[in-house]
């Protein structure tokens, strides 16, 4: 049997880790900021398409980006005076349409939206392999007086690597070299197709896993410029991704995909010198932003179960409830570490709660005053033999008429401080001007002004703690904190050795 020593810090240990791997996933992997004053960079990229309406109806079809992992969309925009507008789900994925009647003359359109990155390079979904198709089909698409000087550079290529990653970067680097061999200059002049197309053909003859990527380098502000190719090799469960001109693409450079495969970003029908541009411009936005964006929320299943998803006046009154175990901890540590009596065991957060609202000062000043003069009434009504019921509702009525005379006494003085009284606990007051009466009678003053001391003492440290912009911060965006919290209080309940006041007391027996 395990003793109950073990027990509890297994069970506080296993509580506290729960939190922190929690904590660690919303920081690390979904890129929520852990302090307030983070900003994160956020991209708004534009596509521009012009045209020349011939009075027809006009009708455009441009693809629209699937969302990869690491992408957050904050929001899309469709700007198109005068035209209708959808979006449509098609074979070749989502895709935004404009159309209208009759269309002449220049004409513009806009699609717009914005998005924040985590890590954009780490693509988690891996594709199987593509069946490939027949050896004599893969190159078709290049013209038949061409394939064999097709193959006799693809033969040469692999003798100048060793795998699939090397393989790609050497052909490309081949086409890009500027002395290139004599089958490149063969197919660059001859061949009618791109050379993304090119590259994606002969390294699909080779048996290779390729796709063809279309999208923007996101580290720097352009206008007015076009989809840069990509093309990207599958080799051993991992995706490389390879600039047509170098051969490799930097780690740390942020490209966004705009398109996959080689559908046709833009079609327009009913108009002629159609054309599309892009612009990315990045400013750095306040993180608290992005986390209150329903449109983040919903991408990540933990957020979606999260106090973001309430209304916002839901969320105003979690933000003061949660401080409150950072209270309970204050509580614990001032209590069973340090030894400071108090008036009841969380009376001191309740009033931490009131200050938090009325200011510090004025709540220390407002809290003296309501019970020093409730407890000279308490005394008086002890003389009627009251029962106890009768004593503290009596008690209470006191309270609220002396909350209600300071108000409006403050109120006719122009202190408007002092008219947050009514955020005081009205029933906790009347316990504690009871239990404080109760221990004057038994065991004098000097008690009274011990624990009530102790308790302002407290919840002046509680108010000083839960008051903190990050801790509030922390706790409403990170409440998987409090399973922290519940770790560290039951490991400090378990302590049982002297407290800081005892070896004070006993220091003379030491010397």
């Amino acid at each position: 049997m395990i003793s109950r020593k073990y027990h509890a810090i297994a069970v506080a240990t296993v509580i506290a880790s729960i939190g922190l791997f929690l904590l660690y996933y919303k920081v690390q992997i979904l890129g929520m900021p852990f302090m307030p004053d983070e900003t994160k960079p956020v991209y708004r990229i534009e596509a521009k398409i012009t045209f020349e309406g011939r009075n027809r109806p006009v009708h455009v079809s441009l693809a629209l980006p699937d969302v990869e992992e690491g992408v957050h969309i904050i929001s899309e925009d469709a700007s198109s005076s005068g035209y209708g507008f959808t979006k449509a789900k098609t074979a070749q994925g989502v895709r935004a349409e404009w159309a209208k009647r009759r269309v002449t003359g220049p004409q513009t359109l806009y699609y717009t939206f914005e998005l924040i990155l985590h890590d954009i390079s780490k693509v988690k979904n891996i594709e199987e392999k593509e069946q490939l198709p027949q050896e004599s089909e893969l190159l078709l698409d290049i013209p038949v007086g061409l394939q064999s000087a097709a193959k006799n550079l693809l033969k040469d290529v692999r003798w100048r690597s060793a795998d699939p990653h090397s393989f790609t970067a050497q052909l490309i680097r081949d086409f890009s070299d500027k002395d290139p061999s004599q089958a490149v200059k063969i197919l660059l002049a001859k061949s009618n197709i791109s050379k993304q197309d090119m590259l994606y053909h002969m390294l699909r003859y080779e048996g290779l896993t390729v796709k063809k990527l279309n999208g923007l380098f996101l580290d720097d502000a352009h206008r007015n410029f076009h989809l840069i190719p990509l093309i990207e090799v599958l080799h051993k469960n991992k995706w490389q991704r390879y600039d047509l001109e170098t051969g490799k693409i930097e780690k740390d450079k942020k490209f966004f995909v705009w398109r996959k495969g080689g559908h046709s970003i833009i079609d327009v029908t009913g108009a002629k010198n159609s054309k599309i541009t892009f612009s990315v411009n990045k400013r750095h936005v306040p993180s608290r932003y992005l986390i209150d964006n329903k449109n983040i929320v919903k991408n990540s299943a933990i957020l979606d179960f999260s106090l973001f998803t309430l209304p916002v006046s839901e969320q105003n009154a979690f933000r003061h409830m949660l401080l409150v175990p950072f209270g309970a901890l204050m509580v614990v540590f001032l209590r069973v570490f340090v030894g400071i009596r108090t008036s009841g065991t969380f009376m001191p957060i309740l009033i931490a709660l009131a200050f938090m609202e009325t200011t510090l000062v004025t709540g220390l000043i407002m809290f003296v005053l309501i019970v020093s003069i409730g407890l000279v009434i308490r005394s008086y009504l002890s003389t009627l033999n009251l029962l106890l019921v009768a004593r503290i509702s009596a008690v209470v009525i006191v309270v609220i008429t002396i909350m209600s005379f300071m108000s409006i006494l403050s109120f006719k003085l122009g202190i408007e401080e002092a008219m947050t009284i009514t955020f005081f606990p009205m029933i906790i007051l009347a316990w504690t001007i009871e239990r404080m009466s109760i221990l004057w009678e038994e065991e004098g003053a000097k008690e009274v002004l011990v624990q009530g001391g102790g308790s302002l003492f407290v919840a002046v440290c509680a108010y000083f703690v839960m008051s903190n912009p990050l801790i509030g911060h922390i706790t409403f965006n990170f409440p998987e904190v409090l399973l922290i919290l519940l770790g560290m209080i039951i490991l400090m309940g378990r302590y049982s050795g002297y407290r800081l006041t005892e070896l004070l007391r006993f220091k003379s027996f030491m010397d």
